[in-house]
């Protein structure tokens, strides 16, 4: 066979596999959720081994903006934030139109406030509350950040937190076979090393938690074709290791729709600016200097509405109050320093850098929200408080301009889980020993972009990471007694 991920039986492996040495569970992947997952594990006394194919884990993690949305948290509590888990599940529903699957949407938002919560009582990672301003959908302050405020502060304190545990994690692991035994159990993992051989361990229990498929061409096409075209900004580690391995175990995907774009990738620079500045009355103007559509909806959609402007790009305008709020946010600062935001000091000076007419920037930037050039919000976004206090703002000179694209970030379907993150098979039963969790599996965001609340991607990893360690704590229990 010369397929990159296999599913092999052991009686292949002959009398070899006796010499395999043995973990209690295995983890593919150590990004949020495979560490997350290891670290709980930890906590209930059980050992796992986190298989990471790459040299220095990062993963989307370190990609993403860091921020998990969790309520009825320690950190929660010490800001004053009055929230609850009820309100949050009925946020995420809300985003996805009631399309998300309803048992996921409680498990994780009950599981994420234990997580977040075991994190910092037990391992030291600190949270912050995020509450200068709601990202789209959420109804209170409730994202959580390291202190870095970035991804890649929140991996740096997830693998330090591992290591003060004594979590076992392999670099330079790169997992590409499943074993089975004859009653269909997991009993072992093959991971190739750098060398390209291959080297071998058995498992009582193994858990997926090697994110999506979106650096997978072949699937994209397949899976989400309004968006195939995109630039792809997550990990190249995501190249739909779980959905290709669910082909050779009879594994039901879910959700295949799903998954976060960005509407603000600058180019060229290739970075990430943050939302936050759209959500306080910034603006995305086309080519031909209109405003067109409500980005107040979220930063996922947007990035299918930017690819559907002229060249499929746009330029996201703000004014000094803005870049202040902007400049609190490591990934902004370092476009700037990329020279990605350019300063107009007039209307006409930003119409010259967009390459658009003066009088048609003029009249979008200062249009009232009745105004019949705001055809795309219906009638209950017009009524919104949202709408009412952003689309009310005036942007004052000077103006701040950033050029960006649509991008895909990570997917958000995958393998069927139960709400303890089993993986289930396409009769809808639960494989023996096989979970799931994070970009593996199927999220909370229904079946398309928009919907995707902000912070779904961690939401999934954090929450399913601690869900699938107390299952399986319990699987590894239940056999050794």
């Amino acid at each position: 066979m010369n397929k990159l991920y296999q599913v092999r039986r052991l009686q292949e492996f002959g009398n070899s596999a006796s010499e395999w040495p043995e973990f209690p569970v295995g983890i593919i992947g150590s990004g949020a959720c495979g560490l997350t997952a290891a670290l709980m594990l930890q906590d209930l006394g059980v050992e796992a081994l986190v298989l990471e194919r790459d040299g220095v884990a990062s993963g989307s993690t370190a990609l993403s903006s860091g921020f998990v949305p969790a309520a009825q948290t320690v950190a929660q509590k010490r800001a004053g934030i009055q929230d609850s888990i009820e309100v949050f599940a009925s946020d995420v529903q809300s985003k996805a139109h009631g399309t998300a699957a309803p048992h996921l949407v409680q498990a994780y938002c009950h599981a994420v406030q234990k997580a977040i919560d075991a994190l910092e009582l037990n391992h030291g990672i600190e949270w912050h509350v995020l509450d200068q301003f709601l990202y789209p959908g959420h109804s209170q302050y409730r994202m959580h950040a390291v202190k870095e405020k970035t991804g890649a502060g929140l991996m740096s304190a997830l693998l330090s937190a591992a290591e003060r545990a004594g979590v076992t994690l392999l670099n330079h692991a790169h997992a590409q076979e499943l074993v089975l035994d004859a009653q269909d159990c997991i009993v072992g993992v093959g991971f190739r090393r750098p060398d390209q051989s291959m080297e071998y361990v058995r498992v009582q229990a193994l858990i997926l938690a090697c994110n999506g498929f979106g650096a997978n061409e072949q699937l994209v096409r397949e899976y989400l074709p309004a968006i195939a075209n995109a630039f792809y900004a997550g990990h190249h580690g995501n190249d739909g290791a779980a959905v290709l391995w669910s082909k050779d175990l009879d594994v039901d995907l879910k959700d295949m729709g799903a998954y976060q774009g960005h509407g603000s990738w600058a180019i060229p620079q290739g970075s990430l600016i943050t939302w936050a500045i759209m959500m306080q009355g910034g603006v995305q103007i086309n080519s031909e200097g209109k405003r067109f559509h409500n980005e107040t909806l979220g930063y996922s959609e947007a990035a299918v509405e930017v690819l559907s402007q002229p060249g499929g790009q746009a330029w996201a305008v703000i004014d000094s109050e803005l870049l202040e709020l902007a400049r609190g946010f490591p990934d902004f600062v370092q476009a700037e320093q990329l020279g990605a935001v350019k300063r107009c000091e007039s209307v006409t000076e930003l119409a010259k850098l967009i390459g658009c007419d003066h009088e048609v920037l003029a009249h979008e930037l200062n249009w009232p929200l009745g105004d019949p050039a705001a055809s795309f919000l219906s009638d209950a976004e017009r009524e919104s408080s949202a709408a009412e206090r952003i689309f009310k703002r005036r942007l004052t000179p000077p103006f701040y301009a950033i050029h960006v694209t649509g991008a895909l970030f990570h997917t958000q379907g995958g393998l069927n889980i139960d709400c303890e993150c089993h993986v289930l098979n396409s009769s809808g039963q639960p494989f023996k020993n096989l979970w799931a969790a994070g970009g593996a599996a199927r999220g909370v965001s229904g079946g398309a972009v928009w919907g995707y609340l902000s912070g779904n991607g961690l939401l999934s990893a954090l929450a399913g990471g601690l869900i699938a360690a107390q299952s399986v704590a319990q699987h590894i229990q239940s056999q050794e007694n």
